[in-house]
């Protein structure tokens, strides 16, 4: 019989299949089970490293009773009874970040924050490859760490942390930690209680020493809360960085705390809350002892990911900018703040709750009209009615472009930034906003080349008046 402890992998996606890949080579023995449909090339992976699943269903007997140690995915809440079951018998549930972080020696940056991390984390990747450093991204941006570390470890990782991953960390310890910010979302997973979404975002300094680095927003309050109810209060390193010392956009782009600075122009992002984030990820860099110039090549040449501000086309003089992955009302708040133009604005889907309050004052210096993509609209209009004349509803991108477009005038911009959840017209917001993009090179694509229509026509002829009988 075997003494090798077992490992059950709940969730065979990404990060599942990845956990189950380092479990097996550390010689677990590993099951993975997955209650829903694992995906073709997830399944493949398995089948060709011999790694035992199931699908459509979670095997509870078998699962309660052969588990030393599950890895769940950050997707399945913590009150489904099966985790509560697990937690009662007092088997250990972590997340892949943290079984991964378990059998590396690698340096880890870990970012978190209600919006802006994938971005950060992109771009300090990017700061960092450009140096020259062997490093690896991971996380909550769609990569296993796991998997990585199974197959080529790195020497540095930097990893985006989500809430939901941070929940069943108990180790997980970044050598640098970045709060970004903390605003309402997904609070239907914290029971509606704001406290213990904060409580789930300070897990990322839970257990920080003497050596390390805590980079974090020192003008958000939420922040500020967890601080004094949830730090643990170790002596990390901590640095400050405010965003209210970003209101003017100065000539030149400097880091505080640091020698850094190059001409704002050369930037590629733009926008307070980017600037934000850059000066979070070249803090970070500096820490790991990146050289100015590489970083002033990485922030000149840096591409951020779509959906975020992206702009698509200029048409009939027209900006249209796709910031899909906008799903809460703070990333709006930014999003319109780095506008430097008139908007037209296309907002709506599947309402969280949100206070919409905050954006009144940009609203009405800057919106022309508003534009609502959604089933259910009653509470963007209700918010709104007071604080903007033209609210028109729509429910399809096509309809929201026209719409736009009539309300549009040359030099404006139309922007999607829809804070809400897509999944009412859309899969996700990745489908929302490539729906968009592609709603708009078909117009491009018209009126460009115009439309090609081939008939093909049998003419008989009517032997008494010689008309076409076509």
């Amino acid at each position: 019989m075997s003494n090798r402890k077992n490992i059950v992998v709940l969730g065979a996606g990404e990060s599942g299949v990845g956990a189950a890949i380092l479990a097996q080579k550390e010689h677990f023995e590993v099951f993975v089970s997955d209650v829903g449909t694992i995906g073709q090339e997830f399944k493949a992976i398995l089948e060709e490293k011999k790694i035992a699943y199931e699908e459509g269903q979670h095997s509870l007997e078998r699962i309660l009773e052969t588990a030393d140690i599950v890895i769940k995915s950050p997707g399945i809440p913590d009150h489904v009874a099966l985790i509560q079951q697990l937690k009662a018998k007092e088997i250990p549930v972590l997340d892949e970040l943290e079984f991964a972080s378990q059998y590396t020696n690698a340096t880890i940056v870990g970012i978190t924050g209600s919006n802006g991390k994938t971005t950060t984390t992109r771009l300090l990747h990017h700061i960092l490859d450009v140096a020259g450093f062997d490093v690896g991204i991971a996380g909550n941006i769609g990569f296993s760490l796991a998997k990585q570390v199974a197959e080529k470890d790195r020497a540095y990782y930097v990893v985006e942390v989500s809430s939901f991953q941070l929940d069943n960390m108990r180790t997980f310890n970044p050598a640098i930690a970045i709060l970004l910010n903390i605003t309402p979302d997904h609070l239907d997973r914290y029971e509606y209680q704001l406290e213990k979404y904060i409580a789930s975002k300070l897990r990322i300094v839970q257990n920080k020493g003497a050596e390390q680095v805590f980079i974090y927003n020192s003008d958000d309050a939420n922040i500020q809360y967890g601080l004094e109810h949830y730090y643990n209060g170790n002596k990390a390193a901590i640095h400050e960085v405010s965003m209210r010392a970003l209101e003017q956009e100065g000539i030149n782009f400097r880091v505080p705390e640091t020698d850094f600075e190059m001409p704002a122009t050369a930037l590629v992002l733009k926008g307070r809350h980017n600037y934000f984030n850059m000066q979070c990820a070249v803090l970070a860099a500096k820490k790991l002892g990146v050289k100015n110039p590489f970083i002033e090549k990485a922030l000149a040449s840096f591409v951020n990911e779509p959906h975020r501000l992206e702009s698509v086309i200029t048409m009939n003089e027209l900006e249209f900018i796709n910031d899909s992955k906008a799903t809460n009302v703070d990333a709006v708040f930014y999003a319109l703040e780095a506008m430097t133009k008139p908007v037209v604005w296309i907002v709506g889907g599947v309402d969280k709750g949100n206070d919409y309050t905050q954006l009144f004052d940009l609203v009405q210096k800057k919106v022309r009209a508003i534009v609502c993509l959604g089933i259910d609209n009653s509470s963007i209009q209700k918010a709104f009615a007071d604080e903007h004349e033209i609210i028109v509803e729509v429910r399809s991108v096509e309809e929201a472009i026209k719409v736009a477009t009539l309300y549009g005038e040359p030099g404006d911009a139309v922007l999607l930034s829809p804070a809400c959840a897509s999944f009412d017209l859309f899969k996700n917001y990745i489908d929302r906003g490539n729906k968009f993009k592609a709603v708009l090179m078909h117009q491009h694509k018209m009126m460009t080349e115009g439309i090609q229509v081939t008939l093909n026509i049998n003419w008989t002829q009517n032997p008494v008046d010689g008309k076409s009988d076509s």
